[in-house]
């Protein structure tokens, strides 16, 4: 398995557990923000379009004019990167917001595969605001994974404190 095909797998697991997670929560909880964490699942939908966009996506290739046709990024940007999470209550539908989610991601993918392993090595694409992490290519695709997965465990908290456990296959029969 050559570095892309790495980054394909590794990024394709990480936006799976991010789909099934938010699937798991019912839409009429997106919006409930608990105290304990100050986050909610439609702020965490949004804010993964915003930087899957960016750091796979816009340092990547650059801006991809039919990603901006179909999701408004800029009103994401101002509701779901540095904005409280009760700013964007109501503001969109959650349907919707996570089809835009899974598009952004299927993108992703695309872009990423479209790579060689020698575009790696690469410096970003200019952007107006310099990427706080990476360099390369390489380092903002791997970057995009953590990130992802970062907030794939703030998903979890949501959905633990909105009732139950998320079962990843791994509880034991009784």
């Amino acid at each position: 398995m050559n570095l892309i095909e790495s980054f394909v797998k590794q990024t394709e697991v990480a936006y799976d557990w991010t789909n099934r997670l938010i699937s798991s929560i019912p839409y009429e909880k997106w919006d409930d923000i608990p105290e304990v964490i100050e986050s909610s699942v439609s702020w965490q939908a949004g804010h993964l379009i915003v930087s899957v966009y960016y750091h796979s996506i816009m340092v990547i290739s650059g801006h991809q004019m039919d990603i901006l046709q179909k999701i408004p990024l800029k009103k994401y940007d101002e509701l779901y990167t540095a904005a409280p999470p009760k700013n964007a209550v109501g503001k969109v539908d959650l349907k919707e917001l996570q089809s835009q989610l899974v598009a952004m991601q299927n993108k992703s993918i695309d872009i990423i595969k479209s790579l060689s392993v020698e575009d790696l090595d690469l410096e970003l694409e200019p952007t107006p605001i310099p990427h706080p992490i990476a360099r390369t290519k390489f380092d903002a695709l791997d970057w995009n994974i953590k990130h992802t997965m970062w907030h794939c465990g703030q998903l979890g908290i949501l959905k633990r404190i909105h009732g139950e456990r998320y079962d990843f296959g791994l509880r034991r029969a009784n």
